[in-house]
């Protein structure tokens, strides 16, 4: 029952981009990556410049990053690119304190989190054409 190995070729095609300590929870940033995620790379820019929510600037910028690096570092086409996974995790938290009546303090929690946007390029598949046999 040995494990099979993954293929690295597959793996060279993906181009990655990690912005950490992005200001906000991931409750906030999950439905704006997953309105993105399979998109080519200049609709996603596009969507996120008109969206009202306010991570999105740093969402866009991070794209912007791993497109950037796909051009400079791999030599890809911009046009083929999509965005083929976009994810986002936790990062610290910080606690802050409000003074409320009668003495008390009232914590107030400050999320931070960690986003990750990957990109692929586009392959045409050449559909063979042939009986069954």
């Amino acid at each position: 029952m040995g494990k099979k190995k993954k293929d690295t070729k597959a793996d060279s095609k993906l181009v990655r981009s990690i912005n950490k300590n992005v200001r906000s929870s991931t409750r906030k940033l999950k439905p704006i990556l997953k309105s993105i995620v399979g998109k080519k790379v200049d609709i996603a820019i596009r969507n996120l410049s008109f969206s009202e929510k306010r991570i999105s600037k740093d969402v866009k910028k991070t794209i912007s990053s791993a497109v950037a690096n796909a051009e400079n570092n791999y030599q890809y086409d911009i046009d083929k690119l999509f965005i083929k996974e976009a994810y986002c995790g936790k990062q610290i938290i910080m606690k802050r304190f409000r003074p409320r009546a009668k003495g008390r303090a009232a914590a107030i929690k400050k999320p931070y989190s960690n986003l990750t946007i990957i990109l692929s390029e586009i392959k045409k598949i050449e559909e063979k054409h042939g009986t069954k046999s």
